[in-house]
């Protein structure tokens, strides 16, 4: 005995849905298998899943365009404070500025390494920490790193802050999109196993065959298991 299978993807969901409301354009609702309220139902949840579907693919295809470009502004970002951080401690060692120094970026006085820029987290908060640090170490007379300069690092700073910002956004509105398609997605196939129940149980009193033929022409879609394929070969040899 062939079994029914609801559908498992978004568009298979969109194919059935489709296939049920053809039909009940196509025939008049004394005849229609499936009741007016299900073909309310068919049409205002398949626009919206059509068109939910269609917004979250673009915001993948467009956040997934964005990403290398963003990757290279958070590597460029990165870089230059490392060299930042790294010409001053140099500075420190030649003697030209104190330990001091790095007191400023809240860095501790006593220690070299460049601290972890390897999350957008780090970058925005060292980012910070750094080039307020240097306007206010040189605002208070102190002599300014070059190469690069602070205002050098700010410029790719800024960059990064525009760059994170409309990131976040993509990335929210990915997520929003993705969240209203679960909620379509569950709607979708409780109206799908509704309108294939009100149609097998219209055609229930037909024989086996024909009562499959017909529920198919609704999308109704049935599959025979592994030990019933033979017979069903055997079968269709011998009718022809």
């Amino acid at each position: 005995m062939p079994y029914r299978r609801l559908p498992n993807t978004d568009t298979a969901r969109l194919k059935a849905m489709r296939t049920a409301l053809e039909k009940g354009k196509e025939l008049p609702p004394q005849k229609l298998a499936f009741s007016p309220k299900s073909i309310i139902r068919l049409e205002k949840i398949l626009p919206l899943f059509e068109n939910n579907i269609r917004l979250y693919r673009h915001a993948i295809a467009e956040q997934s365009k964005r990403n290398l470009g963003y990757n290279e502004i958070l590597k460029k970002t990165r870089i230059y404070l490392t060299h930042f951080i790294r010409v001053m401690n140099m500075a420190i060692f030649r003697g030209e500025l104190s330990s001091e120094t790095r007191t400023y970026y809240a860095l501790p006085k006593a220690d070299s390494s460049v601290p972890s820029l390897s999350t957008e987290n780090e970058l925005l908060s060292w980012g910070r920490r750094i080039i307020e640090g240097e306007e206010f170490r040189v605002r208070k007379g102190g002599n300014p790193v070059t190469n690069p300069s602070i205002a050098m690092v700010k410029v790719r700073f800024e960059s990064f802050l525009e760059a994170c910002t409309y990131h976040k956004l993509l990335e929210k509105k990915t997520l929003d999109f993705m969240e209203k398609n679960t909620a379509l997605r569950l709607e979708s196939d409780e109206i799908i196993l509704q309108v294939w129940n009100e149609v097998e149980n219209h055609h229930k009193l037909f024989p086996e065959e024909q009562r499959m033929k017909l529920n198919e022409t609704y999308g109704i879609k049935y599959f025979y298991r592994k030990n019933e394929l033979g017979k069903v070969t055997i079968s269709n040899h011998l009718i022809r």
